[in-house]
């Protein structure tokens, strides 16, 4: 048998919902073959949608947020039972995906160039697509994230191969008919369930994909750049986070404590931003544990379904097994949450406090509900602290002195960081990390740079001699 039809072979993949480790439906996974097609497809429509008028091109745009919204609980029921999120999480997620597809149908007919005054002519700038882009999307946010990528994209006039991890590929695979239902023309926005070392590897090193958007692990990402680098290949990474919320002695420690849990055990501590280092300054240490352990007794992990949960299991049995050996026996823990009885991939909303800043479960991005808590004495002590690490993703500061607040966000290393919030996300503005924590930009007015190469065109206006 050739190599050709070794790799048509089909291959199927059971998808489990993680609350309840049943399986949920079984996918024939895209092979190497397949996915030459699909990114063959994606070159030849191109040339076609590059050339649909920008007005035009944002009006399909809002037609694929429409349907999306059309589908928001469509979409949250399917995640819930593919991802195991929450039920309101899960709807949101979708509406997430609506609102930033409204929000970059309206960049096509905004995707300025310049005037730049020259001498014996004018000058002018424009910003070309770069042809098709591919989106790696983890399995941690599968929808948000993948809506990040492919919307700009497809605004600025790029075709789109997007890859949803092997776990979490349900909605992605939606989204995908959504689109055609919308008007979006066959080839512009594809969808590729299949592993990463066979799909994600192709976008590497097929010469047709122009750029790569991936959101995953560091180790991945240094690979894929790699990759990348044999064709010079624009790319976009998302990586890991270990980040800090830093809480001084001034905070409302109420609001600090009771705030606490959401921005580390939400999506069961399952992401990149989740601020899974708690610094408090040492005169209200044992004021703030005080409160933080009412505060995770109160974190309701329940069945995703349930309106109330706010806390689901974590996505599979190899996570939870992760995530357990970062926990071992003779860890500092401080104090647990619950989670339900019976089959599923639960772990509890767990609070060490470790002595040793070398800790494992301190230094590394343990990606599941287990947060650690360490004392700081002085603000020049707590910028130490949060910047000891080889990442830089997001964080948070807890002051009421605006002045530290800002000298403090200046100082520490990372890319998005809120005061007295735990917000890290709005599509309205930038997203990405420092140091290891990636490369690049998404979301926000100007994320459409990074899908175009910028061109520049002198017109002589000499008079002929």
């Amino acid at each position: 048998m050739s190599s050709g039809a070794t790799s048509r072979l089909a291959v199927e993949h059971d998808i489990i919902n993680p609350a309840t480790a049943d399986v949920v439906t079984t996918l024939t996974l895209t092979g190497r073959y397949e996915a030459d097609v699909a990114i063959e497809r994606a070159a030849v429509a191109y040339e076609s949608w590059r050339a649909v008028a920008p007005a035009d091109r944002g009006r399909l745009l809002r037609r694929f947020a429409d349907a999306v919204d059309r589908a928001v609980e469509e979409l949250a029921q399917l995640e819930v039972a593919n991802s195991g999120h929450t039920i309101s999480n899960a709807r949101w997620e979708a509406g997430n995906v609506r609102d930033v597809l409204t929000y970059y149908a309206a960049a096509p007919e905004r995707l300025f160039g310049r005037q730049i005054p020259v001498a014996s002519g004018i000058d002018v700038t424009f910003r070309e697509p770069l042809g098709v882009v591919g989106v790696i999307v983890p399995w941690n946010f599968p929808m948000p994230i993948a809506g990040w990528g492919f919307a700009p994209a497809l605004a600025a006039g790029n075709t789109v191969v997007l890859k949803p991890a092997e776990l979490t590929p349900l909605t992605a695979i939606r989204l995908g008919e959504l689109a055609l239902e919308a008007g979006i023309p066959e080839g512009v926005f594809t969808v590729l369930p299949g592993r990463g070392s066979v799909v994600g590897e192709r976008f590497v090193t097929h010469p047709a994909v122009r750029k790569i958007c991936f959101t995953g692990s560091t180790e991945v990402g240094k690979h894929i750049m790699a990759g990348c680098a044999q064709q010079v290949k624009r790319l976009t990474l998302e990586l890991g986070g270990k980040s800090a919320n830093i809480i001084f002695d001034d905070a409302d420690l109420v609001e600090a404590a009771a705030t606490a849990p959401y921005a580390v055990f939400d999506n069961a501590g399952q992401d990149c931003c989740a601020r899974s280092r708690i610094l408090v300054q040492r005169s209200v240490y044992d004021d703030f544990l005080e409160l933080f352990q009412t505060a995770v007794a109160g974190v309701r992990v329940l069945d995703p379904l349930d309106e109330a949960s706010e806390m689901g299991p974590l996505i599979s049995a190899d996570q939870l097994a992760r995530v357990s050996a970062f926990v071992p026996d003779d860890t500092d823990v401080a104090f647990r949450g619950s989670v339900p009885d019976g089959p599923g991939f639960w772990y509890p909303p767990t609070v060490v406090t470790p002595r040793d800043h070398t800790a494992a479960v301190f230094r590394d991005e343990v990606f599941g509900p287990v947060v650690a808590v360490v004392p700081f004495d002085t603000e020049a002590d707590a910028i130490r602290i949060a910047n000891d690490t080889d990442y830089g993703l997001s964080g948070s500061i807890w002051s009421q002195n605006l002045g530290r607040a800002l000298r403090v966000a200046r100082a520490v290393d990372s890319g998005n960081l809120s005061v007295n919030s735990h917000s890290s996300v709005r599509y309205s503005t930038p997203f990405g990390g420092f140091k290891q924590s990636g490369l690049g930009r998404e979301l926000g007015p100007d994320a459409l740079d990074s899908f175009t190469d910028l061109k520049n065109v002198f017109i002589s206006t000499k008079e002929p001699k």
